[in-house]
């Protein structure tokens, strides 16, 4: 990753660094004077996580964001989706750049293409797949931060952009609710959405 910062501390769990733990927070940011750096990640350098139906891009962290927010980029194959789950600590917003995602929300449907937008509030029920004939691309934005976390565990580092996507293995999805529980994250049968 080619992140151009000046300093890096670490940070607990929402983002307040570790040289200032009692640093008050704002928003969810901690406030302290010169924790927070100029952010600079140029196209295609962000660290990224791949699962057998998509590919997330780290823009920015918690870690980098004093916990207010996480954002990434995301690609989804034809075909591909997520299965229905709830966010339980965080809001999770999308800006569709290209293609098209059917995003199942709170039990209704939406079609989503380049240019549009959908905030989904933290406990609803929610999914998506790309039911159109090229890359689904999109912005990521989860407030507060910490969904990260989940991608970090979960998915498998992108160490060859040209390989293929891996394969859905039970090994795979063990590492899915492992990193769901720690995350807060609830993944529901289709049923229950």
């Amino acid at each position: 990753m080619t992140t151009r910062e000046t300093s890096v501390t670490a940070s607990d769990s929402i983002g307040r660094a570790a040289s200032n733990p009692s640093a008050t927070l704002v928003n969810g940011a901690a406030s302290a004077a010169g924790e927070r750096q100029v952010q600079y990640v140029p196209a295609g350098t962000g660290k990224a996580y791949r699962s057998p139906i998509d590919e997330i891009r780290f823009l920015i962290t918690g870690e980098q964001t004093g916990g207010a927010f996480f954002m990434a980029e995301v690609s989804v194959p034809p075909g591909g989706g997520n299965p229905p789950h709830v966010h339980r600590r965080e809001e999770e917003s999308f800006y569709l750049q290209q293609g098209t995602l059917t995003v199942q929300v709170g039990g209704e449907t939406r079609t989503a293409s380049a240019g549009d937008f959908i905030c989904l509030p933290r406990g609803i029920a929610h999914s998506f797949q790309n039911t159109g004939n090229v890359d689904a691309k999109f912005l990521l934005v989860a407030a507060p931060a910490g969904l990260e976390k989940f991608f970090e565990e979960a998915f498998y580092p992108v160490e060859d952009r040209s390989a293929a996507m891996p394969p859905m293995t039970g090994e795979f999805m063990a590492r899915v609710i492992a990193a769901a529980t720690k995350c807060g994250l609830e993944f529901l049968p289709p049923t229950q959405q």
